[in-house]
């Protein structure tokens, strides 16, 4: 039977929502100082590290991390796509966004409805999302059926295309009925180059309430003066460049070009105008586009004087006869070569490999992508197809492993331009947005496993920053913000915390995060050892430079850490404060989750020793590999001995608490996961995920909301006003699914992990995954990295296959 609407095939796996329909009891932020942008996100377009805009499910635009590492959520109204339509003798336009300008700007145009009926239920539309693509389905509006698909050119293993700044929308028109349709498409943009840079160039890091570090940001938002914009027809590709006056030879950050284009054809008509007021009524351009679909053809270079807002705008038209369908296709780029940190620290951007780097490749770009956009697209679907046809995996599961990759264009995402040392450049992502610094160590022992499975390179390329980070020290004083004791920054031989933040120089300058003295962790160095051997052994087990080139970084980290070993037990202490990921939680003496992970990277660096023992290395890895299975031997015996009470392993040796903690093996996970001896008896670690299970999910809230990390076995709280033990972390609860998985308790996995999703993704927190949700319905740190830790489930499924 012939599909009577050609729409295009859209997954039925996407997470979807009726055009503009709100939610009545979003999530809402748990302290006040954490970042709330309230529920309206959608899919953020364009390539890692190049900067990403998103478009919310009401049609919006409203968010801009072009500036990395920095957040900006603002609807721009004049950055829109609008329809007009002809039918029967009926015109009618709208602006394809629900929500008129707040600010009462554009009063002059029509604004897409949301409801039809006033329940507040029939919508006008859905809006689709399976990251890198979404879909705005237009429905009871306009005669026409009317589909809009966005998507940028981001697939596994690539890492040209994957960094484009690039945001490709293909418009699909059928006529269902049985007279010819009139319609008109057009976007309009705003000139906003210069915008999203700090105006104020060193700013002063304060503390929070929450005791993190934080500066102030302020963008060049609004300050237009100089832009200015031109038609441009090349051939069969036409369309609006909007680029600033500037003095320099070289552009700064946030100099540069954006362009809209299209393609015209002789079954379309296409119509522009290269200068029109955003910031006035809109009429330049609607009194035009409402009456029959055009435009006024009018370029215009004249730049924007002092608070004066211009935009391009470009409009297709097009008449539809009974039955027919017609494609459309909208490119949007932006070259905004320069990402500067602290001042006189910037790099340029990995795009800029491949595109130049004089900031006016714009039109470049439009060129690229409208050659290569259908093969870009095959090439997602050809990526995506296998998994989303796997009958064992649930929709739900499809959905959310897809869609929790928006972290890598979304998170702040850097990725510079390639060097000798550094062949495809280097990588980093933001522990969220409330902490803003870049690849926390301990966080992404989960959640670098996307990375890992998809872009092994780039993940490497992480470790090795942190590897050549481990030896160099810092002595410049700071104050703890958890208990204001003083600490210095780094000393030579611990593992960093993170690889610094966007107002210093990250990559060179480690261990941003000031809310607790992260040299006194014990959890980091075993972290990094562990995703070294990890990394290594995923990838194909092949790479010996890489493992050659971290190999001194695992000597010296794990030599450190040891120097915790204050009882001379073979297993480092924790010292009462909250030395380790859990950072609100104390541990004492020998404890369940830094014991275990000491014992896995035991047994790693020693696999790794054994691995390169004929490659010539200072030290020689012989004579520590019989150092560490000395420390393993006197170690393993006393972690069951002094901690496994017969159901569970206990939170740690001498606080004498009795509470559950839900990632007490995470050390098993990984000595499983890397077929390393165990560090605990099998029977023991099934019995104690069991009793996680029960204590942790089940018996909490009737196991609808997740895992909280640490309540008494009848799942009551130690501490009711605790909290990390009584939060839900996305990351960790994905991280312990895997583990189940492994162990054989794949049906409570999936159980488990369906909380979680469904809490996300029903109740406003979709792309924008927080670290951790509340049982009264608040999150906090959201934009969160741990959460692609979904991918580790998928991971443990398949054993890996097509990682490397």
């Amino acid at each position: 039977m012939i599909d009577p609407t050609p729409r295009p095939k859209i997954p039925p796996y996407t997470w979807n929502r009726p055009i503009g329909l709100g939610w009545d009891k979003p999530y809402t932020v748990r302290y006040a100082s954490n970042l709330d942008d309230g529920p309206w996100h959608g899919m953020p377009l364009g390539g890692f590290g190049a900067g990403c805009i998103g478009r919310s499910s009401r049609g919006d635009f409203n968010l801009w991390h072009l500036d990395g590492g920095e957040h900006i959520f603002n609807n721009l109204p004049a950055c829109q796509f609008s329809v007009f339509e002809e039918a029967a003798g009926k015109k009618q336009a709208f602006a394809l966004c629900t929500e008129p300008p707040a600010d009462g700007s554009l009063p002059a145009w029509q604004w897409y409805p949301k409801t039809r009926g006033g329940d507040g239920e029939t919508g006008t539309g859905t809006y689709h999302a399976l990251y890198p693509q979404s879909w705005f389905v237009y429905e009871g509006v306009f005669k026409a059926e009317l589909t809009c698909e966005q998507f940028s050119p981001v697939w596994p293993r690539n890492y040209q295309e994957s960094s484009y700044p690039l945001a490709i929308f293909e418009w699909t028109a059928y006529n269902p009925t049985d007279e010819p349709i009139v319609v008109s498409i057009m976007l309009t943009w705003q000139n906003m180059v210069g915008w999203f840079t700090n105006a104020i160039k060193s700013p002063p890091v304060q503390v929070r309430d929450d005791g993190s570090p934080v500066y102030e940001y302020q963008s060049r938002w609004g300050e237009s003066a100089g832009s200015f914009n031109r038609w441009v027809e090349d051939h069969f590709r036409v369309g609006c460049l909007m680029s600033r006056l500037s003095t320099n030879e070289q552009p700064v950050e946030g100099e540069g070009q954006l362009a809209i284009a299209t393609v015209t054809n002789p079954a379309v008509e296409v119509f522009y105008n290269s200068r029109w007021q955003c910031a006035g009524t809109g009429e330049d351009v609607w009194r035009y586009f409402a009456d029959d679909g055009s435009l006024s053809d009018q370029d215009n270079e004249t730049p924007a004087a002092e608070g004066e807002q211009i935009g391009v705008a470009l409009a297709v038209r097009f008449t539809l006869r009974p039955g027919k369908t017609r494609k459309i296709p909208f490119i949007l780029a932006w070259d905004l070569p320069v990402t500067e940190f602290g001042s006189g620290a910037w790099y340029y951007r990995r795009y800029t490999d491949f595109f130049g780097r004089h900031g006016k490749n714009a039109w470049s770009m439009v060129r690229t992508a409208l050659k290569h956009s259908d093969t870009w697209k095959e090439n997602i679907q050809a990526w995506q197809k296998p998994i989303l046809e796997r009958e064992d995996l649930p929709d739900w599961f499809k959905m959310a492993l897809f869609n929790e990759l928006y972290a890598l264009t979304g998170g702040g995402t850097l990725w510079s331009g390639a060097d000798e040392r550094d062949p495809k450049g280097q990588f980093a992502v933001l522990e969220c947005i409330d902490y803003r610094w870049y690849e926390s160590l301990d966080v992404r022992l989960y959640g670098s496993f996307a990375l890992l499975m998809l872009w092994p390179e780039l993940e490497k390329s992480v470790l090795l920053a942190f590897a050549r980070a481990i030896p160099a020290g810092d002595d410049t004083p700071r104050i703890i913000g958890y208990n204001q004791a003083a600490a210095v920054r780094k000393i030579a031989g611990a593992t960093p915390h993170d690889l610094g933040a966007p107002n210093e120089h990250p990559w060179e300058q480690t261990n941003y995060t000031s809310y607790q003295d992260c040299n006194l962790w014990k959890d980091l160095p075993c972290d990094f050892v562990l995703q070294v051997y990890r990394d290594f052994l995923l990838t194909g087990g092949s790479d010996i430079e890489f493992l050659t080139d971290c190999w001194p970084a695992v000597v010296e980290t794990l030599a450190y850490l040891k120097t915790f070993d204050k009882d001379g037990d073979g297993i480092p202490e924790n010292a009462g404060a909250p030395d380790q990921t859990f950072d609100d939680w104390q541990l004492q003496g020998v404890s369940a989750y830094c014991g275990g992970l000491w014992l896995a990277a035991l047994e790693a660096a020693i696999a790794i020793g054994k691995i390169l023992i004929n490659q010539s290395l200072s030290p020689n890895p012989q004579e520590t590999i019989a150092t560490y299975q000395s420390w393993l031997d006197q170690a393993k015996p006393i972690y069951q001995e002094k901690l496994w009470n017969g159901q569970y392993y206990r939170l740690d040796s001498e606080s004498g608490s009795q509470v559950v903690m839900a990632d007490q093996l995470c050390g098993q996970f990984y000595a499983q996961l890397l077929g390393l001896p165990d560090i605990v008896p099998r029977d023991c670690a099934l019995t104690a995920l069991r009793t996680v299970y029960e204590a942790c999910f089940l018996k909490f809230h009737e196991g609808k909301i997740g895992a909280a990390n640490g309540l008494l076995p009848d799942g009551s709280p130690v501490n009711p006003k605790a909290t990390h033990p009584l939060e839900v972390w996305t990351g960790i609860n994905f991280g312990i699914a895997a583990f189940m998985v492994q162990m054989g308790m794949k049906e409570e996995a999936f159980a488990l992990s369906e909380a979680v999703v469904r809490q996300i993704y029903d109740n406003g927190l979709q792309f924008r995954t927080p670290e951790a949700i509340t049982a009264v319905g608040t999150f906090r740190a959201s934009h969160y990295l741990r959460a692609m830790a979904i991918w580790s489930i998928y991971g443990v499924m398949t054993n890996f296959r097509g990682s490397h």
